[in-house]
């Protein structure tokens, strides 16, 4: 996996050389606890849109699905089903209360996970299983360069926090680990970002970004900073998954890898010997 050409740069040349701070998305980008979570989230919203009776065919109404559930990647999950209450509106229905179909996916979700986390808890499995390969060197070599590292992901905060030591990837991030809160406009990747700059941590141009969704990709870019967009192809994250790439190019990315299992490379591309 040390194959440099596994690196694409959408922006030749773009350096993070005045990077003081990375931050981190976790699902899909060192985490592969959640993988499969697209298949859990889209069949359970296309079934409420179809109690609509709209007349709209299954494939329709997955197309519906997918594209704003994609769009929407990397952002709190209310967000994805505020939005699922919306489509339901149009198209006659009555929704229910976003926070129940949040409740309906994530019981729908750990039924497909839990035994992944359990595996972890006991020992049967290691972080290794679980982990993009190559997240460890890499976060080991950021660490090394002295840059504070932030982990910020839109699966809710409870579950980010037991999932990245069960990964034993918490240590890395001095700056803090954050997730999702019940009360969802409180917290997201834009107002942390906000945040270390306003604490003169760092500025806008000074952040590195790594991610495998729109929003952190998006986050970072507006702010000036450089971009690493994860195209995991999951669980195996032998290649890029091109649906990924496509949206993240669209949105930004200087970088687009499958993985890190090309660190060194990466490390080289992103921090060029002066």
């Amino acid at each position: 996996m040390e194959d440099p050409k596994m690196i694409e740069a959408i922006r030749p040349g773009v350096t993070a050389s005045r990077a003081k701070v990375a931050l981190f998305d976790f699902d899909g980008t060192l985490s592969l606890i959640r993988s499969g979570w697209v298949e859990v989230m889209v069949p359970m919203m296309v079934e409420i849109l179809a109690d609509t009776n709209s007349g709209e065919s299954e494939a329709a109404l997955t197309e519906v699905v997918k594209e704003f559930v994609g769009r929407l990647t990397g952002k709190q999950t209310m967000y994805q089903m505020i939005e699922l209450a919306e489509n339901v509106t149009k198209r006659g229905g009555t929704p229910r209360d976003p926070l129940d179909y949040k409740r309906q996916y994530l019981d729908l979700l750990w039924e497909r996970i839990k035994g992944r986390v359990e595996d972890l808890e006991t020992g049967r499995a290691t972080p290794e299983q679980y982990l993009v390969p190559g997240s460890i060197a890499l976060l080991e070599a950021l660490r090394a360069r002295g840059l504070k590292m932030y982990l910020a992901s839109g699966t809710d905060h409870a579950y980010v926090a037991n999932e990245s030591r069960l990964l034993g990837v918490d240590r890395y991030f001095d700056g803090g680990v954050f997730g999702a809160l019940d009360d969802f406009k409180s917290f997201s990747k834009a107002i942390l970002i906000r945040r270390v700059i306003q604490g003169s941590e760092a500025k806008g141009d000074e952040f590195l970004g790594f991610g495998d969704g729109y929003v952190e990709i998006e986050n970072v870019r507006q702010v000036g900073g450089v971009t690493v967009g994860v195209a995991s192809d999951e669980p195996d994250c032998a290649k890029v998954d091109e649906w990924k790439r496509t949206r993240l190019v669209e949105v930004g990315a200087d970088y687009i890898v499958p993985h890190f299992g090309q660190h060194a490379e990466l490390m080289d591309t992103l921090f060029p010997a002066q």
